[in-house]
């Protein structure tokens, strides 16, 4: 009598592709879906972040600086954009950051 080779049939080759299939097409929506709140958290972060550099500029300056290029120029703030690239927009009247 011969001995059966070990290994897997077409059967079950065909039934773990389905499983891993299924797996995908639940998981990739989900993380594009995170990645999208990931950036808009990280938006609203920078809006924070910058409004606090703006209150350090007016204690020790005693007044708002012009535009949001000060702060990035004398050290306050590493970038003036959110992480996405987009643009944020200042009041120097009321010393206010807000998204675009």
């Amino acid at each position: 009598m011969k001995k059966k080779d070990g290994g897997f049939t077409l059967i079950e080759m065909m039934i773990v592709l389905l499983i891993i299939s299924i797996l995908l097409l639940v998981a990739i929506p989900n993380m594009v879906e995170n990645s999208g709140v990931a950036q808009s958290k990280g938006c609203e972060a920078t809006v924070d972040l910058l409004q606090a550099a703006v209150g350090s500029y007016h204690v020790e300056h005693g007044s708002m600086p012009s535009d949001l290029s000060v702060l990035e120029e004398e050290g306050y703030v590493d970038r003036i954009t959110c992480p996405d690239g987009s643009d944020l927009s200042y009041s120097e009247s009321s010393g206010e950051v807000s998204q675009e």
